[in-house]
């Protein structure tokens, strides 16, 4: 039985990275196709390829990742990107962004997560709730570096502290810290934030919540676990949520 129970969680393991790995890939693939092959001049492509290469995934996979994102090469990118608007359970706004490769899959199973847990709008329900901005994830070498005076330097609008235990992709013993950016200003912040000593993590358009609900903990650990199975389907790419 013990053997039984230790190869069943290695599968499960399995799965688990199988769907990491891929969801690394389709980030570097749409990173390629919006921003060029060149990582030198890509930012988000540059963060997505060193967070790829830190879960162990292979040069061959990163480089056809790159060429069919570019259109390099036979392979193509066909990728729809979606936007599912809606609420969790307890009411908490959340936006969900995927990329797929066949919506008459994709939307149907989406749909059927939000009624068993949630409920799901129409486009442009509660993106009022929340304001498009540019996001960049970084950590710095020193410990002692001013966050405030580099978001200043880099022209971000707002800046948070970011550390191990809230982001797995900063190191323990330096700064890390999340910059939040106007949309057009992403690329000149990230460039840079690169040019001066910050290692980034993370370089993309996203969505941070004007308000966030009160919860209690009992109602915190219901959002989080249907976030999770959001999380989890293998066509979803981001999920921007009220909560904090």
């Amino acid at each position: 039985m013990g053997r039984q129970w230790l190869q069943a969680k290695r599968e499960v393991a399995n799965l688990k990275k199988g769907q990491v790995v891929g969801k690394l890939v389709k980030e570097i693939m749409v990173a390629a196709k919006l921003g060029g092959a060149d990582p030198a001049s890509n930012a988000r492509l540059f963060a997505a390829v060193e967070k790829a290469r830190r879960a162990s995934v292979t040069r061959d996979v990163i480089e056809r990742g790159i060429k069919k994102g570019a259109g390099i090469g036979s392979e193509k990118l066909v990728m729809e990107h979606l936007v599912f608007e809606g609420y969790t359970p307890h009411k908490v706004p959340v936006i969900i962004e995927v990329l797929t490769d066949n919506n008459n899959r994709t939307a149907p199973e989406i749909r059927v997560i939000f009624k068993e847990g949630g409920q799901l709008g129409s486009p442009g329900s509660n993106k009022f709730l929340f304001d498009h901005v540019g996001l960049v994830e970084a950590h710095h070498a020193d410990s002692a570096t001013d966050i405030e005076g580099a978001a200043i330097e880099a022209g971000a609008q707002n800046v948070e502290s970011l550390t191990h235990a809230e982001n797995d992709d900063i190191p323990e013993g330096t700064t890390g810290a999340r910059f939040v950016t106007n949309c057009p200003d992403l690329h000149t912040v990230t460039k840079w934030l690169g040019s001066n000593g910050w290692t980034i993590t993370a370089s993309e358009l996203g969505y941070v919540a004007k308000n966030f609900p009160s919860l209690t903990e009992e109602q915190r650990a219901e959002v989080g676990e249907f976030l999770q199975q959001v999380e989890d389907h293998d066509d979803v790419h981001r999920v921007w949520a009220a909560l904090k």
